[in-house]
């Protein structure tokens, strides 16, 4: 078994990758402002990124009773950017990405354990400068893992692994404080299971938010909101007790409506998901009764449920989406919902250069249900986008690899349609 530099981020690789970006044909892609005058100017240079996960994802977590991880604890066989992916997606257009990290191995580890897992992660961050990206670090617990997961770490204050938790947020607060100053930032948790007008959240945050602005006097925090980090969530917070945390950046994730970002995905709880394929974007591209054909078509071939739960699935299907066409939601339903966040920023006197859009996307539709999946995906990616920059939010693609990805896992060819989406240029070969 390989250490845990598996995905080849030593450091000393680090230096000689940074030495190769730098004589590579990347200055033509470098904006003519430094990062550190952006910051000095009150620019951010967080403005279009992508999110990066399963590069610290993905684990090898032993089954209950236990709460430790085989060694390495990532699986090997997951798709992590090499320099040379970075430093395309620099030349493609992209300033930054997001760095999702599952808190749960390093928390598991034993001091020598962890400490590798530090310099794997700083290396990564080190590896994003090299090629001219900021780095958001996003510390996301996967809500899958039987142990080391939200309820168990941030749920409350009183949380059995909060503490633990907490610690780490400072941790890897310190690591980054002293890294590229004004281009690194860290957001201590993805999505908050708590509710939106809950007490409880408003409590977490200011404890992990504190744990980092210890170490780390400088470096940009961002707060998020309950609800999982939606639209109603953010509208709901108040900003004002953040301000003792400041430098901070606000964050939200948008993939509204999920019936159809999510169509055909398993890990939503609701059924409607599972079968759920064929829902165009805009809605006026499409029929209900041809979307209703290909949900009947993938339910026949699900072998896995009974036909008692298909046909309550396939009734409460058939109502959300008779819901969903008399909608017709198109841009203009997508502009509605980011008003909320401007209006919020506006009563609250935030600049919209630092309400960051840290998630957004859709699932790639299933082929053998559908002809044309990708058209109406990159429709819908383009209209989140620019409603996005029209608002002035900065935004994050999810994601660069798998179901809802922009580049393949295997050839690291980049998806021309989503490029084409996210506004961006395809980089020469």
């Amino acid at each position: 078994m390989t250490g845990p530099h598996t995905a080849g981020w030593s450091r000393r690789r680090i230096l000689g990758a940074a030495l190769a970006a730098a004589t590579a044909p990347l200055a033509t892609v470098v904006s003519p402002l430094s990062y550190s005058a952006q910051a000095a100017t009150g620019a951010w240079p967080f403005r279009r990124g992508v999110n990066t996960w399963p590069w610290f994802a993905l684990t090898r977590e032993f089954p209950a009773p236990r709460t430790d991880y085989d060694w390495p604890p990532f699986q090997s066989q997951r798709p992590v950017p090499t320099l040379a992916d970075l430093v395309r997606l620099r030349a493609s257009g992209l300033d930054f990405i997001r760095l999702p990290v599952d808190p749960g191995p390093f928390l598991a580890a034993d001091a020598g354990q962890r400490a590798d897992l530090m310099a794997m992660l700083s290396a990564a961050v080190e590896a994003a400068v090299a090629a001219d990206l900021g780095v958001i670090v996003n510390v996301q617990a996967n809500g899958a893992t039987h142990y080391w997961n939200p309820d168990r770490m941030y749920s409350s204050t009183s949380a059995p692994e909060f503490a633990r938790y907490q610690v780490f947020v400072g941790e890897v607060a310190g690591m980054l404080e002293g890294m590229a100053p004004g281009r690194v930032a860290l957001e201590p948790v993805n999505e908050p299971p708590q509710d939106c007008s809950s007490d409880v959240w408003p409590k977490v945050q200011a404890a992990l938010l504190t744990a980092a602005r210890g170490p780390a006097r400088k470096l940009p925090l961002l707060a998020t909101s309950g609800c999982g980090s939606m639209v109603r969530g953010l509208t709901a917070l108040d900003p004002a007790p953040l301000a003792e945390f400041e430098p901070i950046l606000f964050t939200f994730h948008f993939y509204e409506p999920y019936l159809f970002s999510h169509q055909g995905a398993l890990w939503m709880r609701e059924p409607v998901y599972r079968a759920l394929n064929n829902v165009p974007w805009p809605a006026s591209a499409g029929s209900l009764d041809k979307t209703l054909a290909s949900v009947r078509a993938r339910m026949a071939a699900d072998t896995e449920r009974s036909d008692e739960a298909k046909r309550a699935a396939y009734e409460e299907t058939e109502k959300v989406l008779k819901v969903y066409f008399d909608a017709q939601p198109d841009r203009r339903f997508i502009d509605g919902y980011l008003k909320q966040v401007s209006d919020w920023a506006d009563r609250n006197g935030i600049t919209p250069e630092r309400i960051i859009m840290g998630e957004f996307g859709a699932l790639r539709t299933d082929a053998r249900y559908t002809a044309a999946p990708n058209p109406d995906r990159a429709r819908y990616i383009a209209d989140v986008r620019q409603s996005a920059e029209a608002a002035g939010f900065p935004w994050a693609f999810w994601d660069l690899f798998d179901g809802m990805g922009m580049m393949d896992d295997t050839t690291r060819a980049l998806d021309p349609a989503m490029v084409e989406a996210l506004g961006l240029t395809m980089p020469r070969a």
